[in-house]
C-alpha cells in the first residue's frame, strides 16, 4: 500500500513538472514597438495572439528583452502627446529617419506585470537599445547628436556619453561583450565601441545607409545592413575590414543570425512608395542568398528565438508580424499589430 502510494506521488509530481515545463514554454513572448502607435505588442511566441499592449513613450523605435528576461528596454521620444499628429511620421524611407530634435529616453516594462517601471532621459532621437551579455549595462543610439548613451540598468542610471559616428542606428554587442558595433546610418560607416573603456577605437567604412549590425553566435563574422545599397556588409571582426559584400531586397534594415551561425536573415523593407516585403535568407559558407521568403509589406525587424526555429518579422507597412519557420524557410501565419511596427524582440 505505501509503495503504491509512493509511486502515485512520484507520478503526480512528474506531471506536475510537465505541466509547470509546458507552461514555461508558452509563456515565450514577441515583444513590437509599435511606432505608429505609442504601444509596444505583447505577443504570445507559439500562437502570435496579443496578450496586451502595454502605452510607451512616443514614437519607440526600438525594444530589446534584457538577457534574464525580467525587463523590456523601449527607445522612444518621451512622454506620448496624444494631441500630435503622429501619423505624420513616416517611418524609415529609403532607410532614413528624420532627427526628431529635442531628447528621448528609454523606458523599462516588468515583462512580468506589463508594466512601466523606468524611464531613463537619454540623447536626441534615440533609436536601438542593447544590453549587455551580463544585464548590466544598455546602450542607446542617439541619432541626433551622434552618440551613445550607456546605462547602468541596477541603478537607471548615467554611466557615460560615447561619441560615435554620424546619425549611429543600430548597435550590437559583440558575443563575448567585449565590443559593441554601431551602424552609423549617414556615416558610412560602423564604430567599434570597447566596453572596457567606453571609447569608440576604430571606424570601420562599410558602404552607404549602414541601418544596422550583427554577429553570428560564434564571432566569426561581423554584418552590416546596406539600405542605400541594397546589400549587407560583410566584416572579419579581427581585422575590422569588410571582406565581402552579399546582395539582397530593396532597403535591407534588419539582420539576425541564427543560433548555429549557419544562416543570417535580412529584412528587406523597401520604400513606401515601393515596399519591399521579403527576408533574405543567406548561407554563411557559401555567401549565397539561399532563399527568399514573402513576409508583409516594409519587413523590417527580425529576431530569432534561441532555437533557431523560428525568425519573428514586423511588416512595417502592413502593421503585422509574420512568423518564418527557418528550417522549412517559409512563413506559417501573419498577424496584425499596432501602426507602423519596427523593432521585436524575443525572451531569451
Amino acid at each position: 500500500m505505501m509503495r503504491r502510494k509512493i509511486n502515485w506521488l512520484l507520478t503526480a509530481v512528474q506531471i506536475g513538472l510537465l505541466t509547470w515545463s509546458g507552461t514555461t514554454l508558452a509563456a515565450d513572448q514577441v515583444y513590437v514597438a509599435n511606432e505608429g502607435a505609442d504601444t509596444v505588442s505583447v505577443l504570445d511566441a507559439a500562437s502570435l495572439k496579443t496578450l496586451t499592449n502595454v502605452h510607451v513613450g512616443k514614437m519607440p523605435h526600438n525594444v530589446q528583452v534584457s538577457p534574464d528576461g525580467k525587463l523590456v528596454w523601449v527607445t522612444n521620444n518621451g512622454e506620448p502627446d496624444h494631441a500630435a499628429d503622429v501619423s505624420a511620421h513616416k517611418g524609415m524611407a529609403q532607410g532614413d529617419h528624420d532627427a526628431m530634435g529635442k531628447p528621448g529616453a528609454i523606458w523599462a516594462i516588468d515583462t512580468a506585470t506589463n508594466a512601466v517601471v523606468a524611464k531613463v532621459p537619454v540623447g536626441m532621437h534615440p533609436a536601438h537599445v542593447v544590453v549587455s551579455p551580463d544585464g548590466r549595462l544598455a546602450y542607446v543610439t542617439n541619432g541626433g547628436d551622434n552618440t551613445v548613451t550607456v546605462i547602468d540598468t541596477a541603478a537607471r542610471s548615467h554611466v557615460a556619453t560615447i561619441p560615435v559616428g554620424q546619425f549611429p542606428h543600430g548597435l550590437r554587442f559583440s558575443p563575448d561583450g567585449k565590443e559593441v558595433y554601431v551602424a552609423n546610418l549617414k556615416g558610412g560607416t560602423v564604430s567599434v565601441i570597447d566596453t572596457a573603456s567606453q571609447k569608440e577605437v576604430a571606424q570601420v567604412p562599410v558602404g552607404k545607409g549602414p541601418a544596422q549590425t550583427g554577429f553570428t553566435p560564434d564571432g566569426r563574422l561581423a554584418f552590416a545592413s546596406l539600405s542605400g545599397e541594397n546589400a549587407i556588409a560583410v566584416i572579419d571582426p579581427a581585422t575590422r575590414k569588410v571582406i565581402r559584400k552579399v546582395t539582397v531586397g530593396t532597403v535591407p534594415i534588419q539582420l539576425y543570425a541564427t543560433p548555429d551561425s549557419r544562416t543570417i536573415l535580412v529584412a528587406n523593407q523597401g520604400t513606401r512608395k515601393m515596399p519591399g516585403k521579403t527576408v533574405s535568407m543567406i548561407d554563411l559558407e557559401t555567401f549565397k542568398v539561399v532563399k527568399t521568403v514573402v513576409t508583409g509589406a516594409g519587413a523590417h525587424g527580425v529576431v530569432v528565438d534561441r532555437e533557431g526555429r523560428y525568425a519573428y518579422v514586423t511588416n512595417i507597412y502592413a502593421n503585422s508580424v509574420s512568423v518564418l519557420d527557418v528550417k522549412d524557410r517559409k512563413v506559417t501565419k501573419t498577424v496584425p499589430v499596432g501602426k507602423a511596427p519596427n523593432g521585436i524582440s524575443v525572451t531569451p
